[in-house]
């Protein structure tokens, strides 16, 4: 992975792994050039990023690649998504784009303008966004080509109180909430999670969040790519907003790995 090798790092895993780790937005980075757009002050910068990270999921990614028998391969993103989100589409289909939080986003979590109105995307789409796009399509790439299938999980948090940008929030918000994909998430695939997870607290599917992450080149075109989200509530590991992690972090990744060593052993 050379482009912007500063923005993001594949971390290999073992060479018979189909699964890769994707950590999207545990960083709170925010590089200068890029500050020098945000409407907001160093306070209110730091408070949103309080609330809009997934604090301490890069962390729970690494302990569970420790924790694998087969270690899995991992694509963290070492930029806030106040850069940008790589999770999201840069064009009309994005749905969040009514919140002001499409691949840019231009309002934070509660409503407050985070970009001034007319700031082109582009530019960080076309420095950020499609590099990053590009190294999770080889990512993925690779490991079909290595094990002839290949496995997403997705790893977020979210708040234990619903956020004001929330467009389907009003749903349980379970210990963990398992997103899927109607082409890309097998019933084996959430089956094996919920084993894995029965023993942090409530597993849900869907709710609050829903989906999960495929590289464009295969979405809805390649059943041999499987996914899943797995959007952990934050009281389970951490202090909320953005504060420390403490020992519920050890058990999730334990979880985790477990998880993992299920999808390497069976197809």
């Amino acid at each position: 992975m050379t482009e912007n090798p500063a923005a993001f790092e594949l971390l290999p895993g073992a060479d018979a792994s189909p699964v890769v780790l994707h950590v999207p937005h545990s960083s709170r980075h925010v590089p200068a050039s890029v500050r020098a757009g945000i409407a907001l002050d160093d306070r209110a910068l730091e408070a949103e990023l309080d609330h809009i990270t997934d604090a301490h999921t890069a962390d729970l990614a690494e302990r569970a690649s420790r924790a694998a028998r087969v270690a899995p391969w991992r694509c963290v993103n070492r930029l806030s998504r106040l850069v940008v989100d790589p999770e999201r589409f840069p064009d009309e289909r994005e749905e969040m784009r009514a919140v002001g939080m499409g691949a840019v986003y231009t309002r934070t979590t509660h409503g407050a303008v985070l970009r001034p109105a007319g700031t082109d995307p582009e530019p960080l789409i076309e420095r950020f966004f499609r590099p990053y796009a590009r190294a999770m399509t080889a990512a993925v790439a690779d490991r079909l080509a290595a094990t002839g299938r290949a496995v997403v999980i997705d790893v977020h948090s979210y708040p234990t109180a619903r956020l004001p940008y929330e467009l389907h929030g009003e749903g349980p918000r379970p210990a963990v909430c398992l997103g899927t994909d109607a082409f890309h998430t097998p019933a084996a695939l959430v089956d094996r999670a919920r084993e894995a997870f029965e023993g942090v607290g409530t597993v849900g599917i869907d709710s609050p969040f829903s989906g999960a992450y495929v590289p464009l080149r295969f979405h809805g075109e390649d059943p041999r790519v499987t996914s899943l989200m797995v959007e952990i509530r934050r009281d389970t590991y951490m202090s909320e907003p953005g504060g420390p992690a403490g020992p519920g972090l050890a058990r999730l990744a334990s979880a985790l790995g477990t998880l993992v060593d299920a999808l390497s052993d069976q197809p």
